[in-house]
């Protein structure tokens, strides 16, 4: 699997050499490396770059360009909640390995290795939730099954996702529209700030589930509302 501009990864600091960061990037079994020049580690002046990154630490950073073995990458630009995301599956993927281990034991480092060659260990586990065959590519129907069950007995933690929208039109009507537009939305708890403005929450077990649902229905009220000329925008 490549990496593409955009991507959010987890690093570890591995060296720093003059002004530039050296990291090893994680999610594809710490196999690839990629660099930080000081411009993106944090905006403003930066006095000492150990303020920010040491060897061995943990970082979240965004790609922005990957050829071949020469891999980019921003710390900067990684906004809080990409961070947290990201932290947040880098916990549940050393749950995910502590499963392995206790199942396969000696086998275990062999077979992370073999998965990671493709994808991150987490977005594998995470999609065998919902299509077990997946397992049996990797492991023995026995050791499936045992991992599955493990799987399914996990207390998924509720994780909720918050956007803030505004929504306005100048048309005598419009507050018809508006109301049209929003009643429309399903499985999203709607809340109305003040004028113009609109919360919405979408609650679940699955972090990038809920994001990716709530930012649908976002771009399909902005297809809505730019055909009403209505304004439109939502808060970062």
């Amino acid at each position: 699997m490549e990496l593409e501009q955009g991507d959010i990864v987890l690093c570890t600091v591995d060296r720093i050499i003059g002004t530039t960061v050296f990291v090893k990037i994680e999610d594809f079994g710490n196999n690839l490396e990629g660099t930080i020049i000081t411009s993106e580690i944090a905006p403003g002046r930066i006095r000492n770059l150990r303020d920010y990154v040491v060897p061995k630490k943990k970082i979240v950073c965004k790609v922005l360009r990957a050829s071949g073995e020469k891999i980019h990458l921003s710390l900067r630009r990684v906004s809080q909640k990409e961070k947290k995301e990201k932290m947040e599956e880098y916990k549940q993927e050393k749950g995910y390995i502590s499963i392995i281990k206790r199942i396969l034991g000696e086998k275990s480092n062999e077979i992370i290795e073999k998965i990671t060659k493709t994808e991150r260990l987490y977005d594998f586990l995470e999609e065998a939730k919902e299509n077990p065959k997946k397992l049996e590519k990797i492991f023995s129907k026995k050791d499936s099954e045992k991992i599955l069950s493990i799987l399914k007995e996990q207390k998924q933690k509720k994780v909720i996702v918050k956007k803030e929208i505004f929504l306005k039109t100048n048309n005598p009507e419009g507050i018809i529209e508006i109301k049209k537009i929003l009643g429309e939305i399903k499985n999203i708890e709607l809340k109305y700030i003040s004028a113009g403005r609109y919360s919405l929450k979408k609650e679940d077990d699955d972090l990038k589930k809920a994001d990716n649902e709530l930012k649908e229905i976002i771009l399909e009220i902005e297809k809505k509302a730019k055909k009403k000329n209505m304004e439109f925008s939502v808060k970062n």
